[in-house]
């Protein structure tokens, strides 16, 4: 056998594209990832030398070393948040929680881990809303997607993590106190999800100028192993209305749109795919649907992403991972509408042979 990614692969955006909007059954596999843990990225560039003609003290270093990483692996769309665009100020009283980094894996951990706050969260009442410092879209730093629209290789694009609505509501009182927010203070969880709505949607607007940015992808997790987070009235009236106005946009500046949710969100996928018109769902767990079934069932509408699930990626075999992939890819890969990668995202606890072993087997199955 030839070594690791020894197959290389040129960028080609475009194929992507017409391999997510089913165009067809693509030439070559394609892949695609909400983002890779930066220790993954790491031991990559570590592993294949990727670094070796970089200078560190480069201005563009950054991007650079990005670039090198993820061309060399094989993907044509790279996250274009090297930086915070937009931050959200958390207050220092309301603190993630953090707990030691379990990793077997020695060089690939980061010796701590945060977690979500679902206890508490910065806004709670009326006066908390109006003291809170809202960012503005128009004050955000674009100075990564300047660099990129004059360096960006060609048929490589950037795509931008705009879809956390759900999660943002979620995170301003905290899942707990959300949940009773929903029947005990409804005037304020709309005022919330009106403020970040705008928010988002100005962010897109801008975002969307840009020529290197191709994709809109980004991440709401709406579900968890057995039902929504949320009521399905409530995602329909204050969370969907504005995904609509953010795909229209987007659609309207010839950008591609992916969500990545989580969880068992059946009972929405009529409203992602026909009222708001998503061109793709990423985040598959077999224990909920397996990446395969939900293509036999969804993917004449909608592209589906990744699916190598996350607990099979960390247990497998280098081995089981690639006939898993073929498997894979033997179902999913014809007509379009799939780009392999993990169930969720490249975490740092899966083995690195086993994310490696996973892109060197979708390169030997090119058409």
């Amino acid at each position: 056998m030839d070594a690791l990614l020894s197959h290389p692969i040129q960028p080609d955006f475009d194929a992507l594209r017409d391999c997510i909007l089913r165009k067809g059954t693509p030439r070559r596999v394609h892949y695609m990832e909400l983002y890779q843990d930066v220790e993954i990225k790491d031991a990559v560039a570590r592993m294949f030398e990727l670094e070796r003609d970089l200078r560190p003290n480069d201005p563009a270093y950054a991007w650079k070393r990005e670039i090198a990483i993820q061309t060399f692996l094989g993907y044509e769309i790279i996250n274009g948040t090297l930086e915070a665009l937009l931050p959200f100020p958390c207050p220092a009283r309301v603190e993630g929680l953090a707990a030691s980094d379990t990793n077997s894996i020695a060089d690939q951990s980061r010796g701590q881990r945060a977690w979500a706050n679902e206890h508490d969260g910065p806004i709670q009442n009326w006066q908390d809303f109006d003291h809170y410092p809202w960012p503005d879209p128009a004050n955000m730093d674009l100075s990564s997607l300047d660099w990129a629209e004059k360096n960006l290789p060609p048929n490589l694009k950037l795509y931008q993590p705009t879809f956390s609505l759900f999660e943002y509501i979620v995170w301003f009182f905290g899942y707990e106190k959300f949940c009773f927010a929903l029947y005990d203070q409804p005037d304020l969880v709309e005022a919330i999800a009106q403020k970040i709505g705008e928010i988002k949607l100005k962010q897109a607007q801008i975002v969307c100028d840009y020529k290197c940015v191709g994709m809109l992808f980004g991440g709401d997790d709406m579900g968890f192993k057995t039902n929504l987070l949320a009521p399905k009235k409530f995602l329909q009236g204050k969370v969907f209305p504005w995904y609509k106005k953010i795909v229209a946009h987007a659609h309207s500046k010839g950008k591609i749109c992916v969500l990545h949710s989580c969880g068992k969100i059946e009972s929405i996928m009529e409203d992602l795919i026909e009222e708001i018109g998503f061109d793709g769902r990423q985040s598959f767990e077999d224990v909920i649907e397996p990446v395969t079934l939900a293509k036999q069932r969804w993917g004449s509408r909608i592209a589906v992403i990744g699916g190598m699930d996350m607990d099979f990626m960390v247990r497998a075999t280098p081995g089981e991972v690639r006939q898993r992939t073929r498997q894979t890819l033997e179902v999913c890969q014809p007509g379009g509408g799939y780009a392999l990668g993990c169930g969720n995202t490249v975490a740092n606890y899966i083995p690195l042979e086993n994310y490696l072993a996973m892109l060197d087997e979708g390169r030997r199955g090119e058409q």
